[in-house]
């Protein structure tokens, strides 16, 4: 997965390193004034396998895009989840009936849009208005007009690995893996330069599991719906 001039890759694809300033030491008195949390920006996606959280930057300054190999529920958290940090997401489809629920869920901000497949308007993106584009268009995702850039990163999501694969993953500066056959799990291993061990674990992950991958590492995330998110996506599932 080469990145292309400017892109910016967070550590192991999750979150953007946060600011950094000078260290201020503070003594216990003053702990209980500390409200806000302290670290890297991005949304919590699940915990690894040492239970801590992954956090998925996907609100950047500069172009980002991320490649799903995997199951409709997962995307659609991961969409929820962006809306929730201040996110628009413009969701590019051929099955909008797939998208409803989550669209009614979001009906009172007006933060998640459908749009046809190739009919993505310009959505001005910004600091203040950052964009996620889903594009969920198959396995033969057409190019489309709605690029990533400064402040909208897009998401494309694939059931399988088919014809499409290797450029996605090629250009994508991150790219999750969910539950795949052998011989699928083998041409992954290919792609994304995967271990041994990553490449005999996908095809038995579970439903909401996904294998993060970047050039340089992978790690895998268990995806663990709220409440709400169950009551709205149902529970996690891999195959639609």
């Amino acid at each position: 997965m080469a990145s292309a001039p400017g892109r910016v890759r967070g550590r192991l694809g999750f979150g953007p390193v946060g600011p950094r300033r000078r260290r201020y030491t503070i003594g216990p008195e003053q702990l209980a004034s500390l409200e806000m949390p302290v670290g890297d920006d991005g949304v919590v996606i699940g915990v690894d396998e040492k239970d801590l959280p992954a956090v998925l930057g996907l609100n950047r300054p500069s172009p980002y895009d991320v490649t799903l190999i995997g199951g409709l529920w997962t995307a659609q958290v991961l969409a929820l989840r962006a809306a929730a940090t201040g996110a628009r997401i413009a969701v590019e489809t051929g099955r909008a009936h797939a998208w409803a629920s989550l669209v009614r869920a979001a009906a009172g901000s007006g933060c998640v849009a459908l749009h046809e497949v190739g009919r993505v308007p310009p959505l001005g993106p910004s600091a203040a208005s950052p964009v996620v584009v889903v594009r969920d268009c198959g396995m033969r995702p057409p190019p489309g007009r709605t690029v990533s850039g400064p402040w909208q990163s897009v998401l494309t999501l694939l059931p399988y690995l088919g014809p499409a694969t290797p450029a996605l993953t090629e250009k994508a500066s991150l790219v999750g893996v969910q539950r795949v056959s052998p011989g699928e799990a083998e041409t992954a291993g290919r792609l994304l330069r995967l271990p041994a061990g990553a490449v005999r674990a996908l095809p038995g992950l579970a439903d909401g599991v996904t294998l993060w991958c970047t050039r340089r590492e992978s790690r895998l995330v268990t995806t663990r719906a709220t409440d709400a998110e169950t009551g709205l996506l149902g529970a996690a599932r891999r195959v639609d």
